[in-house]
């Protein structure tokens, strides 16, 4: 039998009918359980940065520094006795959270209390707060989000602690928080439940603010570098761009059929033809495929153009979008991904296709019957494929997962690139880089193909074994009719933001970096 999500909370009703009655009490005592405004609150992070205000003041008024409370032999409540008559101060704070923790005991209760910059204690003494704040804590439960004024200062134990002298009610959480000990184990249910996940499981609120401050520092960058942020359609007529198979779906009003973007670049090189020449968008595009921890169906895409540039242009903005969103995060350039460290230091390392395809398999890469033969000693089918279809079945087999990177391969074959300009000196290769990081594709780049007739001609061209939607070669008359008009020369880039995500916060599923990743539904 399939348990609800409530039920692998708690399948208790005793917990939510107690809610409920201290519910009913908050009313009967005038109390609004869902709060009011309540301004001039700190956020428990500058609280605890207040720390070093808090002294022991002397009979005759002399301030006294607080002792280091990282030394494990101390005792404070000793080290107070010592200095003499005497008491603590501290400044005056106001704060409010959701309570996580809460430990009465007679005539004093301790909560912890957590916002979304980090934890502090509350000390609720009765003879501090009175008979009337005394009360309303009684009808506290874990979950509830309180307000909270008070002496910052320690306790005998030497713990930062906010003193109570008057409490504020927000809201009363109606259902039990998950088990202490059990929390929420079950992968699915965090994400289900994410809000929750993002209360009581370590690390998750700093990832998502991580990825907060990654795409933050892209914007900033690309900033920097002139680029202008834009807004495409989501809402395509032909799914072009990239090689994927699209949502569909019907535009009653219209009575047409419609896709979902699987890329945002034909409808940004359209605006390198109106002469916004550098410009970019990070926007969710969608592709109906299957999932796994490196694909969802929905994702985050930021894609640049910059006109006059070139795939090389775009190597040097990727290595620098990536090192600057480390900055962003710190933690150094060189970070664990599993059990695998990665080095970012720049600058990094760049290889060319075929080099890596001889190095890993022994073959000459532009030999045909040398990849057909490969291909079938590695339990490939290479029957009816293109050579260079082969050859790409070859390197992502045998030579992606080598590549713990950061690494640009550069030089694909022209073949598979239809939207990519061609080496001058040698045709059959395309100027294209991508950017590999422990065997993931994280960034792909192109020297962009403005030439109207060959993108014509490459969009009617159906390599040879290639599934359909494995091939960006589909027709959008509209955008050749825009080339006709002029496009520069230019670079272009595409990377996957999740992905970045993923590798710069040691995340292992690409479901742990989307807030809310597509599920399956369930009643």
């Amino acid at each position: 039998m399939n348990n609800s999500p409530d039920d692998a909370l708690n399948d208790d009703g005793d917990h939510q009918r107690a809610r409920r009655e201290k519910l009913a009490k908050l009313n009967a005592a005038g109390v609004d359980p869902w709060g009011q405004r309540f301004d001039d609150r700190s956020m428990i992070q500058e609280v605890r940065q207040r720390a070093e205000e808090v002294k022991f003041k002397l009979e005759d008024g002399t301030l006294v520094e607080l002792p280091d409370f990282d030394q494990p032999d101390l005792e404070y409540r000793q080290w107070k006795s010592d200095q003499g008559p005497g008491a603590e101060i501290g400044p005056q704070v106001r704060v409010a959270g959701r309570i996580i923790l809460m430990r009465p005991t007679g005539k004093l209760v301790f909560l912890n209390l957590r916002d979304m910059t980090g934890d502090i204690q509350i000390f609720i003494g009765k003879n501090q707060v009175g008979e009337e704040n005394f009360a309303l804590s009684k009808l506290f439960d874990l979950g509830d989000l309180v307000g909270v004024d008070g002496r910052l200062g320690r306790t005998n134990t030497g713990e930062l602690t906010v003193f109570a002298e008057r409490l504020h009610f927000h809201c009363k959480m109606l259902e039990p928080p998950p088990e202490k000990h059990a929390g929420l184990a079950d992968v699915e249910l965090r994400q289900r439940m994410r809000y929750l996940d993002l209360v009581y499981t370590d690390g998750v609120r700093d990832t998502f603010l991580n990825r907060t401050r990654i795409v933050k520092s892209i914007r900033e960058t690309l900033d920097q570098e002139s680029f202008w942020e834009v807004e495409g359609p989501t809402l395509h007529t032909i799914a072009g761009g990239a090689a994927a198979r699209p949502f569909t779906t019907h535009h009653n009003a219209l009575d047409m059929d419609l896709t979902m973007r699987i890329a945002l670049e034909l409808h940004l090189k359209r605006l390198l033809v109106g002469g916004i020449e550098r410009v970019y968008e990070l926007g969710r595009v969608y592709r109906n495929e299957g999932i796994s921890p490196r694909h969802n169906p929905e994702f985050t895409m930021l894609e640049c153009y910059q006109a006059y540039g070139d795939y090389e242009s775009m190597m040097d903005l990727t290595e620098k979008l990536v090192v600057n969103a480390i900055d962003a995060i710190g933690g150094g350039y060189k970070r664990k991904f599993g059990d695998v460290e990665i080095d970012f230091t720049p600058p990094f390392a760049r290889h060319k296709y075929d080099d890596l395809v001889a190095q890993h398999t022994g073959i000459d890469p532009h030999d045909a019957d040398q990849l057909t033969a490969y291909a079938k000693s590695a339990g490939l089918d290479p029957t009816g494929k293109h050579p260079d279809v082969i050859k790409n079945e070859i390197f992502e087999e045998k030579v992606e997962d080598t590549l713990v990177g950061p690494v640009f391969v550069i030089d694909y074959p022209a073949s598979i690139c239809p939207l990519t300009k061609r080496k001058t000196d040698n045709p059959a290769i395309a100027e294209r880089f991508e950017m590999f990081i422990c065997g993931m594709e994280l960034a792909n780049a192109y020297t962009e193909l403005n030439d109207p007739d060959l993108q014509e001609q490459l969009f009617k061209t159906q390599l040879d074994g290639q599934e359909e939607e494995d091939s960006m070669a589909k027709m959008d008359n509209d955008f050749i009719k825009a080339l006709r008009h002029g496009m520069p020369p230019a670079g272009g880039l595409g990377v996957g933001i999740d992905r970045l995500v993923m590798l710069l916060t040691d995340s292992k599923s690409i479901r742990d970096v989307i807030l809310f990743p597509l599920l399956r539904h369930i009643d």
